[in-house]
């Protein structure tokens, strides 16, 4: 009767998960389609619309999965889920864009994200070494955040640029826009909530750390929006769309998502398992700091990279799994 009740609670488990994703990329297509609609009425530019607007829509998952799991006394899907969508951002969603269409960049056009980036990476690494973050540090976070979106706004308005390379969502008017981005940010929070608990029961049942959970599972689910929206972005050859959107979600992750959890509750390193520190947070800096300098010397990503992007993705999500269980 034991096992039976395993069981059923299981697969109750694996429902909640996979129902809780499937209202994550709903909502995120109407939170993102709604925003860029938006966006468009103020002339703002692709790149600008990829690293705030829709950036901040496809990592609206990632925020509401990381302050309920913080909520729930689970701060290591928390900062899992963070590391573990970074790193698949850009080798799983940036590499699966490219097996779609060569992503080219003019010289220059994003060095200051991706400087934005590297910084970012480099200051949580910083933190987490010297004990976490607290709620002063999760405050000031999210304060330098809303400075560069509103200078990168400020940016956008002075260049005069447009958005007429991206495709405009069909609404039949801003107000119905209004309702369909209110609409999306509700089935993100449910789903989210419902991804939560199907993975953290998942977790204890099975045996398996929420670490690894957060780091694979949550983080794959919560990134379906970045790799939706850049896969079609990649056919309509959009690449400032797709790369301004990896790089920007990448910073809101670090300093919208964790600075709203530390706000929570702090983010103790002595909290969450050894590994996240000596491990994966290194990954996470190593691979944006490979893939700024790939960009910033060669500025494309072709398919042959794009496979090897790819590749890498799943060799780690093998190595955590074998390193953590194994």
């Amino acid at each position: 009767m034991t096992d039976l009740t395993h069981i059923e609670a299981f697969i109750l488990a694996l429902g909640a998960l996979g129902f809780g994703t499937i209202m994550l990329v709903k909502g995120g297509n109407w939170t993102i389609d709604a925003a860029v609609f938006i966006a468009r009425r103020f002339g703002v530019s692709p790149l600008v619309i990829g690293f705030t607007v829709v950036a901040f829509g496809t990592s609206l998952p990632e925020l509401i999965v990381s302050v309920n799991a913080s909520l729930h006394g689970s701060p290591e899907i928390a900062v899992g889920n963070v590391l573990g969508s970074n790193i698949a951002n850009i080798l799983l969603v940036a590499g699966a864009a490219g097996l779609f269409a060569t992503l080219t960049v003019p010289r220059g056009t994003l060095t200051r994200d991706l400087a934005a980036m590297i910084v970012a990476t480099a200051g949580l690494t910083a933190l987490m070494l010297t004990g976490g973050i607290g709620r002063l540090a999760g405050g000031i976070m999210i304060g330098l955040l809303l400075l560069y979106v509103f200078w990168q706004y400020r940016m956008a308005l002075r260049e005069k640029t447009r958005a007429e390379d991206i495709e405009n969502p069909v609404f039949i008017s801003f107000p119905a826009a209004i309702v369909s981005l209110i609409g999306g940010l509700a089935l993100i929070a449910l789903g989210a909530e419902f991804m939560v608990r199907g993975a953290t029961v998942s977790a204890e049942i099975i045996g398996v750390p929420e670490a690894v959970i957060g780091l694979s599972v949550i983080a794959l689910g919560t990134s379906l929006p970045e790799l939706s929206t850049c896969v079609i972005a990649a056919r309509r050859g959009q690449s400032d769309l797709i790369l301004g959107n990896v790089i920007g979600s990448n910073v809101f992750n670090i300093m919208m998502i964790l600075g709203a959890t530390a706000l929570v509750r702090p983010v103790v390193t002595a909290d969450i398992a050894p590994q996240l520190v000596d491990l994966d947070i290194w990954v996470t800096l190593g691979v944006s700091i490979l893939f700024t300098i790939w960009l910033l010397i060669r500025h494309a990503i072709g398919r042959m990279t794009a496979f090897v992007f790819v590749g890498a993705y799943i060799a780690y999500v093998v190595g955590i799994y074998a390193l953590y269980i194994g």
